[in-house]
């Protein structure tokens, strides 16, 4: 597919207008996205969450092609069946046509914590299927509570604000590197102010024989207590204060996606929402220097899977 964005705006969208989801909200971004890259002749398979109860209002839907709903932690579960249902028919001469593209949208509630059984199962098996995760770092659907996707000091419902912490204490799970850990064929992280890196991503992890995984960051206005507007820009600055690297597994080589020119203080990120303003004030700053020396390794321990270094000679 050519990323032609004059041409792309030509074309219907696979998720219509009229859903539910919060003004600002990057999830339907995101999927009009991967379902532009997809095509037509694709079958989703939604967990639940903001996406499924957003955009399935009855008896009202916003999706234009099969769409299937499932549990939280069932989605990878569902998309095997799906696709071994398929492979079965395919194989008694009872499908026409070509082969559909089976994706599955999940929120990291979803992912990182409900449904990895499931999920790592199904890559373990090999069913052919692309699972993007909706990461925006919490259980937005249910509440605000934090998930293991959760950065360290933001604050959730069930991580508040006081003296005994200041946010969330724990770090979050780098789910991305335990699916390639898996020896999966193609895993990759993205974000939604990268358009093309993102449909380009998708292409490739459609194209494998086998199980794929794309992690992207989904800005949430509602708990990440920023500005609807500010939706894109956040995913712009996280990937420039290598909060959130964008990178690719393929065939077990690790490659960088984007590098910036200068990796911004992640104050920057943090500036920009309520739930971690409590960080930039007076009394935190050791917090803060721990959690940017925390994104400095982790940002060098991408690098050196590349064999690179930021250090200087």
């Amino acid at each position: 597919m050519a990323l032609n964005l004059r041409e792309m705006t030509k074309e219907k969208s696979l998720l219509a207008a009229g859903h539910g989801l919060c003004p600002g909200c990057a999830e339907s971004i995101i999927v009009k996205q991967v379902l532009q890259a997809a095509g037509p002749n694709t079958v989703v398979i939604s967990g639940t969450g903001c996406l499924e109860v957003s955009t399935t209002r009855f008896p009202n839907t916003a999706w234009r092609l099969p769409w299937l709903h499932n549990a939280f932690e069932n989605a990878a579960a569902t998309v095997s069946g799906v696709e071994a249902a398929y492979k079965a028919m395919a194989k008694r001469g009872r499908v026409d046509g070509d082969r559909p593209n089976f994706v599955v949208f999940a929120g990291d509630g979803g992912t990182y914590d409900i449904g990895l059984q499931a999920l790592s199962g199904a890559i373990e098996r090999g069913h052919r299927f692309l699972y993007v995760c909706l990461n925006n770092e919490a259980y937005m659907n249910t509440g605000i509570q934090r998930s293991s996707a959760t950065p360290t000091g933001a604050w959730t419902t069930t991580s508040p604000l006081g003296k005994a912490a200041p946010g969330k204490p724990e770090g979050r799970k780098d789910l991305t590197r335990i699916i390639a850990a898996h020896s999966i064929s193609y895993a990759a992280q993205a974000s939604p102010h990268f358009w093309k890196d993102m449909m380009r991503k998708v292409e490739e992890a459609l194209a494998v024989d086998g199980p794929s995984f794309i992690n992207v960051l989904s800005p949430c206005p509602r708990g990440w207590r920023s500005e609807p507007s500010a939706t894109v820009e956040l995913g712009r600055i996280a990937v420039d204060t290598c909060m959130w690297p964008l990178y690719e597994v393929d065939q077990g080589v690790w490659r960088l996606s984007y590098r910036p020119r200068q990796k911004l203080p992640i104050a920057d990120w943090f500036k920009e929402q309520g739930r971690f303003s409590h960080l930039l004030l007076p009394g935190n700053e050791e917090l803060l220097e721990e959690l940017q020396a925390q994104t400095d390794r982790e940002w060098e321990g991408l690098l050196a899977r590349r064999g690179e270094t930021d250090s200087p000679e």
